[in-house]
């Protein structure tokens, strides 16, 4: 028989590793933090809200020892944000070993009326801060000959159109950050730094909370789920957890759909 681990869920733990989380600091960025330290790895937490930060590398600190976690407060929207990020990152623990590329805001508004600053504004934040977080990231890795995975979090909407739900800028920043997923991981595998995305359907966070409370929203989403219904905490945890890891060793340039089957339908 193969020499195979008697253990076949070791291969998910992250211990010894480092994991950078950027909009860490609620919703799906903040569950991934806590799932990743749980997992083994030390986490690093990006985001805006210095506050939020703070009690969320108390609380991971508490639970999962001193030193496990560390905040880094940045605005990716500000010139030269993403690449301080980073830098910052690598400056407190000295390498980043996984990348999630979670930040990102949504605008609904219809095409016929979004300015173009607007759509720029949210191309920005979804499509280019994580282009640059992710080179900056394959930078280190590669220049100190270290593995690496980076995850973006993308959307079912960056596989088909929103329609009714007026994102034009979302839609296409999502879309973008899909294949510019395909093709980081075709310039990079060959170097060791794999290259992935998370396709998420419906899940509650801020940003989307006023469709949830709503009934007509809550009918949408339901209708459009294979499922029929959207997703619930918790129901990421894997799917970050085998990319992240060793689990996924021979993964690259995939988009994991996590969405009950809105695609399906």
């Amino acid at each position: 028989m193969p020499n195979t681990p008697t253990d076949p869920t070791s291969s998910f733990r992250l211990d010894d590793r480092v994991v950078l989380v950027t909009g860490a600091s609620s919703g799906l960025g903040a569950r991934f933090a806590a799932v990743a330290a749980g997992a083994g790895a030390t986490v690093v937490l990006a985001a805006r809200r210095a506050d939020r930060l703070s009690a969320l590398v108390a609380e991971l600190d508490q639970r999962h020892g001193s030193g496990r976690a560390h905040a880094v407060e940045v605005d990716l929207t500000t010139p030269g944000g993403p690449e301080r990020c980073v830098a910052d990152a690598l400056d407190v623990v000295g390498h980043v070993d996984v990348l999630i590329n979670n930040a990102g805001i949504s605008q609904v508004t219809p095409a016929v009326t979004m300015s173009t600053e607007d759509f720029r504004h949210e191309i920005e934040i979804d499509l280019i801060a994580p282009f640059a977080m992710a080179r900056d990231v394959a930078r280190a890795a590669i220049a100190n000959d270290r593995t690496a995975s980076i995850i973006n979090i993308g959307s079912i909407l960056g596989e088909v159109g929103g329609g009714k739900l007026r994102v034009p800028g979302y839609a296409a920043a999502k879309g973008g950050l899909h294949n510019l997923t395909r093709e980081l991981a075709s310039q990079w595998g060959r170097k060791g730094v794999r290259v992935n995305a998370i396709a998420p359907g419906w899940f509650e966070t801020e940003m989307n909370d006023a469709m949830f409370s709503d009934g007509g929203g809550r009918g949408y989403m339901d209708a459009g789920s294979a499922m029929g219904r959207p997703g619930v905490d918790g129901e990421l945890d894997g799917a970050m957890l085998y990319l992240a890891s060793d689990a996924s060793s021979f993964v690259n340039g995939h988009i994991l759909e996590v969405s009950g089957g809105w695609t399906a339908t």
